[in-house]
């Protein structure tokens, strides 16, 4: 900010960062608003790339760390094309290109949440308020500027922001704000599947998730991202695909609050096992083999999923390994076991196995089995993997069926000996 004062350009600190600093919070990060022009920033920081076409940023590099910088946004669509860009709309409303420039109250008007549109001047040290903001902050409330429908068709990922600035920050949505939100849930299949993958990462992995999850089905908008998991859950029998989804997004929250990593594969393994597990049943009973089965019904969801949000490989293909081992994890026996623990998925497989269990009974005796595995010693562990009796009885029990019952050629008894 003072270089590019120095520069001669006015520069503030906006948004999030400003917002959390008044209520006392830890910023995620830094933006910066400023007169300067996106090819005056990046002359002016060798650190700079230009990002966007229809939101021109510019992102200015220190170490791990990237701050955005925007050039202050003109109020409504000014200017003509003689005079220079404008803003591009489609014919609902959306957004398509947003360059053209003006003042900084112009561009307090232009942001999303009055509580968002708070500004640190450097020349004075003053935070300006021009749309309210302040007042929102102190009331805890989540207000958007101006037409909530016309903002919301400008560009509807602003539904999903209202709901997590709300359960982040433990505010309520404002009436007026909140009002359409059931009815526009719908705009959201415009939005890039990218897109909405980058902003379920966000409503689900800050902290918060249990709360995001009740109010996007408060107010219809989950299905929109997940649509065979909202027709699962309102289906449920005895709660069951609820309680397993609201253990892992607090299992999710825990391990944020204690500092632990979250892999997005376990969020994705718990928000989709539902649809899993029924597609796998209808395979089942068409008689498949129990490995194609799983591979044909992971698949299944994954491409259903993929129609609404994007979902990378990178989270994809350990989601579907541990989805996989929940059956592996059922052999107990021999060596197999002793292999598991070496297999990459392996922890966060029984992490699941171990949620599975709190939600259903019928995963418990599995789930207490592991667990006394990992906490024996290798003498304590081998003792475990040894068939039991019975098991061993039946097994001698069992009598191999002739080649001809398993479709080989039969065998001619010998002749005996005379």
């Amino acid at each position: 900010m003072y270089r590019l004062r120095e520069a001669g350009h006015r520069a503030c600190l906006v948004g999030g960062g400003v917002r959390d600093l008044l209520l006392g919070r830890e910023p995620k990060d830094f933006d910066i608003a400023t007169d300067a022009l996106p090819e005056q920033v990046y002359a002016l920081f060798r650190n700079c790339r230009l990002i966007g076409r229809r939101f021109r940023l510019a992102h200015v590099q220190f170490g791990r760390e990237i701050i955005e910088v925007a050039t202050f946004r003109a109020c409504g669509d000014i200017g003509d094309e003689a005079d220079g860009p404008t803003v591009e709309r489609a014919k609902n409303g959306r957004i398509l290109s947003d360059n053209v420039y003006g003042d900084i109250e112009d561009d307090a008007w232009r942001r999303d949440f009055t509580v968002n549109a708070l500004y640190y001047d450097i020349t004075n040290f003053a935070v300006l308020d021009y749309v309210g903001g302040m007042a929102d902050l102190s009331n805890g409330l989540i207000r958007l500027i101006g037409d909530p429908i016309e903002r919301y068709h400008e560009d509807p990922v602003r539904m999903l922001r209202a709901v997590r600035f709300a359960a982040k920050l433990g505010f309520q949505i404002d009436p007026a704000t909140a009002a359409p939100l059931r009815q526009l849930g719908h705009l959201l299949e415009q939005i890039p599947p990218a897109r909405l993958h980058d902003e379920i990462l966000k409503l689900f992995m800050s902290g918060s998730a249990i709360q995001t999850f009740e109010l996007l089905r408060h107010y219809r908008l989950f299905g929109w991202l997940f649509p065979e998991t909202e027709r699962c859950l309102n289906r449920q029998k005895h709660h069951y695909p609820k309680v397993l989804l609201v253990r892992a997004l607090a299992n999710t929250d825990q391990r944020l609050t204690e500092g632990k990593p979250v892999h997005p594969a376990f969020l994705f393994a718990a928000l989709l096992w539902e649809p899993f597990q029924e597609r796998l049943q209808q395979l089942e009973v068409e008689a498949l083999d129990e490995s194609e089965a799983q591979q044909d019904a992971a698949e299944m969801v994954i491409q259903a999923q993929v129609r609404h949000a994007a979902l990378p490989r990178r989270h994809s293909l350990p989601m579907r390994e541990i989805w996989e081992m929940q059956q592996r994890l059922t052999c107990r026996t021999g060596k197999r076991p002793f292999r598991l623990l070496s297999h990459p998925r392996f922890r966060a497989a029984y992490d699941f196995l171990v949620l599975r269990a709190e939600a259903d009974e019928s995963a418990q005796e599995l789930a207490d089995w592991w667990t006394r595995f990992l906490a024996a010693d290798e003498s304590g562990r081998g003792r475990m993997t040894q068939p039991t009796a019975q098991a061993k009885k039946s097994k001698s029990r069992r009598r191999r069926k002739p080649r001809s019952a398993r479709g080989g050629t039969q065998t001619v008894p010998p002749v005996p000996e005379t």
